[in-house]
């Protein structure tokens, strides 16, 4: 069988239509190699609208098995990077496949033949130089998107937040019609709902969509970027507190998922004898009982101790005196904090004094600058030092006055407990247990509350 020639071509999105590199160009100097070769039998391979970045590409398969099916005798590009941009990529292509089938290769531009020790080696320095340049250029773009993510500008493109516009002109993000949508959602999920029931409250197409939304920092006008944080340009949509919040209820239900049912205390009640976790359990139409998942063999997974003898209790005697509990604790002081003020006073001085060192080490970077006297630099040194440990006291400070926040907004909602109770509703019910209430050991007649840590 007569081997063929294979002309392939490759044509990335952004490059489409630049001189040179257009499909018709490509093939226009391909044929007239082939002519002054006096190679007749030639077959294109194009694929278009390809990055180089990597081979997973159609026609690029379709070559590869043509090759190993002995079907080719020579592939020729016009560019060594229409082959590929990755120089692991373009040694893997001629060392892995087309060597061990007796392809050559053959370049036009870099004028490269691999059938010549010459060409072999002018590949190899060719691929490092192509690989080089590519990441020069990613590199180059790294740095110049970090520092317009730092000037508080959005990242440009696609992935634009929902309940965001992207302003071009002005390169920052802009709340549209959606944004009403996106404060509705926090607003249920604060009130206790899921995200499922939010996204088929609100329409939404699936409920992860909601958690999505509701984990964005952007919506609070900050912009997230390689792990880091920047305050954008941006308007937010909500506030910073309403996004701590709903974080820190994210984190809580992650702990205590609250459940669709009514029962008050599901997923919180333990067995004080075997450790097992207890379940609601209806006892005909006397009522619900609490029972040990040691004595239920449904579920072998969840049994602790076959021989578990611990007492069934029914819920509303156990729902019961956990309410009462929490009505005790509302008469307290325990949940109020005292300190917030003065939280908020010290971060306001630190801030004073980070700012004038910021501003100190401006001046000394200008005089630097006329004078190159190394002993600023050294001033610069010490100022920087000092600088960091600043910045590392408001961290600690703006960590004190969350929880401070934190403390403040469960006094908010322990007060007058026992006036409200009867008011709230089943899901605002088991907000509010979850809230303060870490786990539940029952023991025969004992009953052991472990409420969180503030």
């Amino acid at each position: 069988m007569e081997k063929t020639a294979a002309l392939y071509i490759r044509v990335s999105t952004d490059a489409q239509y630049e001189e040179g590199y257009s499909v018709d160009a490509q093939k226009e100097m391909l044929t007239a190699f082939c002519k002054t070769k006096n190679i007749k039998n030639y077959k294109f391979y194009i694929d278009g609208g390809f990055t180089g970045s990597n081979i997973d590409r159609p026609e690029m398969v379709k070559l590869i098995d043509d090759v190993k099916n002995e079907k080719i005798s020579h592939v020729v590009v016009y560019k060594l990077d229409r082959l590929s941009r990755s120089q692991k990529d373009t040694l893997y292509l001629i060392e892995d496949i087309f060597n061990p089938y007796g392809v050559d290769f053959i370049s036009l531009n870099e004028n490269m033949d691999t059938s010549t020790p010459i060409g072999r080696a002018m590949l190899g320095i060719m691929s490092a130089f192509a690989q080089l340049e590519r990441e020069t250029i990613r590199e180059r773009t790294r740095m110049g998107m970090k520092e317009r993510v730092k000037s508080g500008l959005w990242m440009g493109g696609g992935r634009i937040p929902f309940g965001y516009d992207y302003d071009r002109n002005k390169g920052v993000l802009v709340p549209n019609s959606d944004a009403d949508t996106v404060r509705k959602i926090y607003e249920l999920y604060l009130r206790g709902y899921s995200t499922e029931k939010i996204a088929n409250m609100l329409g939404l197409k699936y409920d992860r969509l909601a958690h999505q939304i509701l984990t964005r920092k952007s919506n609070a006008g900050y912009i997230c970027y390689n792990g880091e944080e920047y305050k954008g340009q941006h308007e937010p949509i909500i506030s910073l507190e309403t996004y701590e919040k709903a974080m820190e209820m994210m984190k809580e239900r992650s702990i205590h998922k609250i459940s669709n049912s009514d029962y008050l205390l599901t997923g919180l009640v333990y067995c004080g004898k075997c450790g097992a976790k207890m379940r609601y359990h209806k006892w005909g139409k006397a009522g619900v009982k609490l029972t040990c998942y040691s004595q239920q063999k449904s579920k072998k997974y969840l049994i602790k101790d076959p021989n578990c003898d611990n007492m069934k209790h029914w819920a509303d005697e156990i729902e019961g005196v956990i309410i009462k509990d929490l009505f005790k604790i509302s008469l307290k002081n325990d949940f109020i904090c005292k300190d917030e003020n003065n939280i908020i006073e010290a971060i306001e001085l630190l801030n004073q004094q980070y700012n004038n060192i910021s501003n100190k080490i401006k001046r000394l970077y200008n005089l630097y600058a006329e004078s190159a006297d190394n002993l600023l630099l050294d001033t610069i040194k010490e100022n920087q030092i000092e600088l960091k440990k600043l910045q590392e006291e408001i961290d600690k400070e703006k960590a004190r006055n969350t929880l401070s926040k934190r403390i403040t907004e469960k006094k908010k909602k322990i007060e007058n407990l026992s006036d409200t109770w009867p008011f709230l509703t089943a899901r605002e019910k088991q907000e509010i247990i979850r809230l303060f209430v870490d786990k539940i050991y029952i023991k025969y007649d004992n009953v052991d509350i472990h409420y969180k840590m503030l």
